[in-house]
């Protein structure tokens, strides 16, 4: 494929969570580690985590592409090879990682391909994009549990992408919180009802 060209500026953001109030952009607070996840369209998606506590900052953005800062009608257009991705700041001594990849996996469909319910096209995959080999291994054995458990429901493969982070860049401003902002608006994730956690896949809680 042929991507569009993009740009050498970064989308200009304010900076500051609505919600947290704290800075979505780096430095963050010593300590801190990140992960960066798309499930879906990143309205909803980032609402799920900034209300976990432990998550310092979250942001809207693209990742998982090639084409540098895009703009979102550019990301919808499918020639940008990215994703709608949430970044999550957090603090490993109050929430782990993998806490957060549970979540992950329990607030949307993984096996949907391109798109996620009613949203369909490349921006919807399911992705998971790490900092370091640490991890890449928590992610995938989140993966393969919850593939366990999809598989006592009937669901098929689990078909998020899983790798190295290798560049985030940010949403429009005006799509940063935008559930905060905008309380009616459009959340269109749905998830399997089943569990992610270790038990769930032991048989003690398969669905909830």
């Amino acid at each position: 494929m042929n991507f569009l060209p993009g740009r050498e500026t970064p989308v200009p953001v304010t900076g500051t969570h609505v919600v947290l109030k704290s800075s979505m952009i780096a430095p963050f607070a010593t300590g801190h580690q990140s992960l960066v996840l798309g499930l879906g369209c990143f309205w909803g998606a980032e609402r799920i985590f900034w209300q976990l506590d432990g998550v310092l900052s979250t942001a809207v953005g693209y990742a998982g592409g090639a084409t540098p800062n895009p703009s979102y009608e550019e990301v919808c257009s499918g020639q940008t090879g990215h994703t709608e991705v949430v970044l999550v700041i957090f603090d490993p001594k109050v929430i782990l990682g993998a806490t957060i990849l549970n979540r992950f996996f329990e607030s949307h469909d993984p096996t949907q391909g391109m798109r996620q319910g009613g949203d369909i096209g490349t921006q919807y995959r399911s992705a998971i994009y790490v900092d370091g080999e640490l991890q890449l291994n928590d992610a995938q054995r989140a993966l393969n549990r919850y593939q366990k458990a999809l598989d006592a429901n009937g669901y098929g493969a689990i078909t998020t992408e899983v790798d190295q982070l290798k560049a985030f860049y940010y949403a429009e401003d005006y799509h940063q919180q935008y559930l905060a902002k905008n309380p009616g608006g459009y959340c269109g994730l749905g998830g399997t009802g089943i569990s992610c956690s270790p038990e769930a896949v032991a048989g003690k809680a398969i669905s909830e």
